[in-house]
């Protein structure tokens, strides 16, 4: 990937399994990474272990306080920023349920973290031409059974993601999004009791590919959005999806003979 050696980017979000595969893919590109994470322990272990021009600042994006010490201190240690990837969030969702407060709880996270990150940087991200990438997901597109919180929030980042870069553009910013499919990430290991083979099993029927994406997939999307190689791409989306939104309704399964039994 052009471009993206010997520049900074922060990942919020990025002590999670997702955040450690995007972090590793864009160190090995040449990215000084900062992992900025509410978890203080596992973000320390999380950049020990991606190594490298690797570094983690504790961070809670829903305060504007730290958000601004965040930028600080990654242009004090970096020298510089460039990059943005937005990957925390909170499947905080109780569907028809779901109370006001945990409503605003989940979109200052999904949301308005990331809004508030944007106006901290935008000054480097503009002396720099930088990039954002949002995280959208296949659950802006469907709706999901008792869900209604995380959907909702996702797809409204695409939104987001179409508005930023129309007025971050005449800065020489880029803003983009990628929504994956399902990913190997800290839900799938919690609810398979770290079961890669049981999620890949499930995924089958529902991904063209037939199974669940990697962390690393992702990342490289990630990592070409920020690249210059997408260097005319703003404002647009990218399905890391293994084919889960082409399906449709009638799955991988010929509808057609079952009008004939």
């Amino acid at each position: 990937m052009n471009g993206l050696n010997g520049k900074t980017a922060i990942i919020s979000g990025g002590a999670t399994l997702i955040g450690q595969g995007i972090a590793e893919v864009l160190k090995n590109y040449g990215v000084t990474v900062v992992i900025a994470d509410i978890n203080k322990e596992v973000g320390e272990k999380a950049a020990a272990k991606v190594g490298g021009n690797t570094h983690f600042i504790a961070t809670d994006i829903t305060s504007d306080a730290e958000i601004e010490a965040l930028v600080k201190a990654t242009v004090e240690k970096t020298g510089r920023l460039d990059f943005l990837v937005n990957v925390a969030c909170t499947y905080l969702d109780n569907g028809a349920d779901t109370t006001r407060g945990d409503w605003l709880k989940a979109l200052d996270v999904n949301i308005v973290g990331s809004v508030m990150l944007m106006q901290a940087a935008r000054k480097h991200l503009a002396a720099n031409k930088g990039a954002i990438v949002n995280f959208g997901s296949i659950s802006a597109r469907v709706a999901q059974v008792g869900r209604w919180v995380y959907p909702v929030s996702k797809a409204a980042i695409l939104q987001l993601t179409r508005n930023q870069a129309m007025d971050l553009a005449p800065e020489g910013i880029r803003v983009n999004a990628v929504s994956p499919g399902w990913t190997w990430s800290n839900i799938m290991q919690e609810l398979t009791h770290d079961t890669r083979a049981k999620a890949d099993a499930v995924a089958k029927d529902f991904h063209l590919l037939g199974r669940t994406g990697s962390p690393s997939e992702v990342g490289e999307a990630i990592a070409f959005l920020l690249s210059d190689n997408a260097s005319f791409i703003t404002g647009t989306d990218i399905r890391v999806d293994g084919g889960y939104t082409a399906m449709g309704p009638e799955t991988n399964v010929p509808a057609i003979p079952r009008l004939m039994e």
